[in-house]
């Protein structure tokens, strides 16, 4: 039997430092990263902060959280553990906006994708690219078969970019979005020109909203803070 995407939680927020952060002394600075890491990372085996400023203005860091998902509580026990977490040094933080959903089997394709992302072998590329995604009300009225035909040349389109990999998330009923999509890679300029050819095949005409669209870089967790002091 082909092998599936595993059910997993992925969760996104992104940052910017406060007034009040500024305004402390490098030292108090630190403190707080140190402290604010060890509780995020009792929170999710996987945690994982990136620059995002001057990508943007919005924000200054991205914080990744993913861990694996099964029938019970962990999703309520992961947000519980974040927000421990993060509400003591919510007078250093402002969140800027804050997508997640969950990983699921694909319904156009059979098997897991070779350029699937995966949160927890530890090795991540220099940029990631995150956005939410909203399809028409008119893509959902069309048969599955209508609708896997006009995905096969999207997919196709992808699999020319092997040095791109990703992972879908499904967030209908708990966001605004539907779906939020996750990109890796090493070579920003060659994720572009993948954007750029995907716009020109028919699935794009049943797209509703694809923004905000946050770009950032990757430290290690301790090494994008840093940045910051």
């Amino acid at each position: 039997m082909p092998e599936q995407t595993p059910r997993t939680l992925n969760h996104f927020v992104l940052y910017s430092f406060t007034k009040r952060y500024w305004q402390r002394p490098p030292a108090e600075r630190r403190e707080f990263h140190r402290q604010w890491l060890v509780g995020l990372r009792q929170a999710a085996p996987a945690v994982y902060v990136y620059q995002v400023f001057p990508a943007e203005s919005r924000a200054d860091i991205l914080v990744w959280c993913a861990l694996p998902i099964a029938e019970g509580c962990d999703t309520a026990e992961f947000l519980t553990g974040y927000a421990r977490a993060t509400n003591p040094y919510r007078e250093f933080l402002i969140p800027a906006n804050a997508l997640w959903g969950y990983t699921r089997p694909s319904e156009y394709t059979r098997r897991r994708s070779m350029g699937e992302l995966d949160p927890f072998d530890g090795q991540r590329n220099p940029y990631l690219v995150v956005y939410p995604f909203v399809k028409t009300t008119d893509w959902y009225l069309l048969d599955v078969e209508t609708r896997r035909e006009m995905m096969f040349d999207h997919i196709r389109i992808g699999k020319q970019y092997p040095e791109v990999s990703q992972v879908l998330l499904y967030s209908f009923g708990i966001q605004d979005q539907e779906f939020v999509l996750v990109y890796e890679m090493e070579d920003l300029t060659q994720f572009s020109q993948l954007v750029h050819e995907l716009r020109a095949t028919e699935v794009r005409r049943f797209t509703a909203r694809d923004t905000p669209l946050h770009t950032a870089v990757y430290h290690p967790a301790e090494e994008t803070l840093a940045l910051f002091e």
